[in-house]
């Protein structure tokens, strides 16, 4: 089993995870992601590592309630555990191949939505502790759905929040927050949007307006980690590409973005088949 140490929600619908893996905690770079199961008959779900303490053996995932299986993980107490914790899996972000001299001229954006944000911080927290500049734009429908505030306020150089409701920081979209640095004169040389599909699309559609390369993550295509479902196929630069084995992330700029937001959708009927099933067995259980 490998166990939970610690837990806490940071909405309603949203846990963050200290979870025992000492092999995956000695292996993880920031991007690589891990499938776990809670029990025998779960699902295997892939969740994005968003923090690594190798010398603690521990790794951090937030998990969204979107079906039945991220509602069995986010039931799960402090002190419970997962049957399967299965990872590194995936490609390593590629500032992690990059040498210190290379590194040392880059300035880096950071575009986080929603859930997307934990994702975001062990690559900000990893540039941080390798000199380079890194400035992080969050966006959230309301002030309430912000998470990792702290965190990222502490790892980056600025931290700019933004609301669709207006509630806090800057009254618009990530988009628009991006543009409206660069009209104060701020310049970057690579940018990394994470959040969902039609965020990040739009993010590279901005990006590409400004001349900035632009690097997404395609973790949410991702359904059986290894390949071999290919739920996870996306055309990249006119070529297909396995989110899970080749990704998560990609070239902001060559996705196609409209094809993979098809392929996001394709078992939304089956989840939602499979909520109601989840409903009705724990009102037959009580």
């Amino acid at each position: 089993m490998y166990e939970i140490i610690k837990k806490e929600m940071l909405t309603p619908l949203i846990s963050r995870m200290v979870v025992a893996a000492p092999r995956v905690a000695s292996a993880a770079l920031p991007g690589q992601f891990l499938m776990v199961r809670v029990d025998e008959k779960g699902e295997r779900i892939p969740l994005t590592i968003s923090d690594i303490d190798a010398k603690n053996g521990t790794v951090t995932i937030v998990t969204q309630e979107v079906g039945a299986s991220t509602r069995d993980i986010n039931a799960l107490p402090q002190g419970a555990g997962f049957l399967d914790v299965v990872g590194p899996l995936g490609q390593a972000s590629d500032f992690v191949k990059l040498p210190q001299e290379q590194l040392a001229q880059m300035r880096y954006v950071f575009i986080a939505g929603g859930v997307g944000t934990a994702p975001v911080y062990p690559q900000v927290k990893w540039l941080k502790a390798h000199g380079v500049a890194v400035d992080v734009i969050i966006g959230a429908r309301t002030r309430d759905l912000f998470i990792y505030v702290d965190e990222m306020r502490a790892a980056c150089d600025h931290l700019f929040l933004c609301t669709d409701d207006g509630s806090e920081g800057f009254h618009g979209l990530v988009t628009a927050r991006l543009e409206a640095l660069y009209a104060e004169g701020k310049r970057y040389t690579q940018a990394v949007a994470i959040g969902p599909m039609i965020m990040m699309k739009f993010a590279a559609a901005t990006c590409r307006k400004l001349e900035l390369p632009v690097i997404v993550s395609l973790n949410t295509l991702m359904v059986d980690g290894t390949g071999m479902c290919g739920a996870c196929r996306v055309s990249v630069g006119g070529k297909t590409r396995f989110a899970c084995v080749d990704g998560p992330e990609f070239d902001g700029w060559e996705v196609d973005f409209d094809e993979a937001m098809r392929r996001q959708g394709q078992y939304r009927n089956e989840e939602q088949e499979a909520r109601e099933h989840h409903e009705c067995r724990i009102g037959r259980d009580k």
